[in-house]
């Protein structure tokens, strides 16, 4: 089967910096596309950005201009690279990959914090 493990969240004050970075394992012959999502408390899923195997991206508004998704199709790893960071940032993140053989997958989540 196929894993995905997230890393990279933590604290952060407002204005600061994060790259997240997530993984993908097992028996992986294909990745489609591969994204991010947050939840916050109370707040349901919502897609941040993801990028296609080809490497055509989409943003969610509120993070365009300050969030870059990006991708190694070598290591299987998905990056977000988030700047500018404010405290409306403040969830848990997802990662998601759609296997070509196993079908569309989450990470555990990554808590990211941001403090005003």
């Amino acid at each position: 089967h196929v894993q995905l493990v997230e890393s990279g969240g933590g604290l952060v004050q407002a204005g600061g910096s994060l790259r997240l970075s997530c993984a993908a394992s097992g028996s992986i012959f294909s990745i489609n596309a591969m994204g991010w999502y947050r939840q916050a408390p109370g707040k349901q899923r919502e897609l941040v950005a993801f990028i296609t195997s080809g490497g055509s991206t989409n943003y969610a508004d509120s993070v365009k201009g300050r969030f870059t998704i990006s991708r190694d199709n070598v290591k299987n790893t998905v990056y977000l690279q988030m700047n500018s960071l404010k405290p409306e940032d403040t969830a848990v993140y997802y990662c998601n990959a759609d296997f070509l053989t196993w079908g569309p997958h989450w990470g555990q989540g990554t808590q990211v914090t941001v403090s005003s």
